[in-house]
């Protein structure tokens, strides 16, 4: 199975951090092994604070395999940006199951829950021209800090995760299944974040255990998440 991380800076994480990605790759390897599956996407970078663009290497754990460090994901990129570009994506890395954490930058910088959900319905549309048989699996969006003094996103947050539920219902197909990611169990972005919006090590694992879950719910992929959750 060829796996592809498509997010926004929760994803690609920055300077010095281990990701939720990383977490993820360690679940897969111990439950799949490492001939089971293949990490893939077009790039490997770290966001640099300092430099303000993604050119960083400086992962938590040095001995992360560049293999299993590439995703598509973007410091202040969403839906509205990736739409365009993961059909050429999806066709040049093989990829067929799509892990996806998208919306907050949407909702809190460039648009609407009603133009974001349009956005997921021809992301979706996009990646099925590429594979046809694509699966994905879409996180809600969870709401940040800004959420608990700012009522009007609180409330495009709420709304857009149903319109997001709304949109995986109706266009979940037999050959290019949808799956919604329950809400990371137990997250509180006061312990689980850094900055109440981008996951520390706890956060990390949270997120890729709603993603580890979920596909093995669902799908019968690996196996319940193991990761430590309580020492991290």
């Amino acid at each position: 199975m060829r796996f592809l991380f498509v997010g926004d800076s929760m994803t690609i994480g920055r300077s010095g951090d281990f990701t939720w990605r990383y977490r993820m790759w360690q679940h897969l390897r111990a439950t799949l092994g490492d001939g089971g599956h293949t990490i893939t996407g077009p790039r490997t970078e770290l966001y640099d604070t300092e430099a303000g663009a993604a050119l960083s290497h400086a992962y938590g754990d040095p001995s992360f395999p560049a293999s299993a460090r590439r995703h598509l994901a973007g410091w202040g990129e969403g839906w509205l940006h990736m739409a365009p570009v993961i059909a050429d994506t999806v066709r040049t890395t093989r990829a067929d199951v799509l892990l996806v954490s998208l919306g907050l930058i949407d909702l809190g910088f460039y648009t609407d829950s009603g133009q974001t959900a349009l956005n997921v319905r021809e992301f979706i549309a996009a990646a099925r021209t590429a594979n046809p048989r694509v699966r994905m699996v879409l996180l809600p969006v969870i709401p940040n800090i800004r959420a608990e003094s700012d009522a009007p996103f609180a409330t495009e947050c709420d709304r857009f995760n149903i319109l997001l539920a709304k949109a995986v219902a109706d266009l979940d197909t037999p050959s290019s299944p949808l799956l919604l990611a329950s809400h990371p169990q137990g997250y509180d972005i006061h312990t689980d974040t850094y900055d109440g919006t981008h996951p520390g090590p706890s956060g990390e694992h949270r997120l890729a255990a709603a993603f580890a879950d979920a596909l093995h719910q669902a799908w019968g992929v690996g196996g319940r998440y193991a990761g430590a959750l309580a020492s991290a």
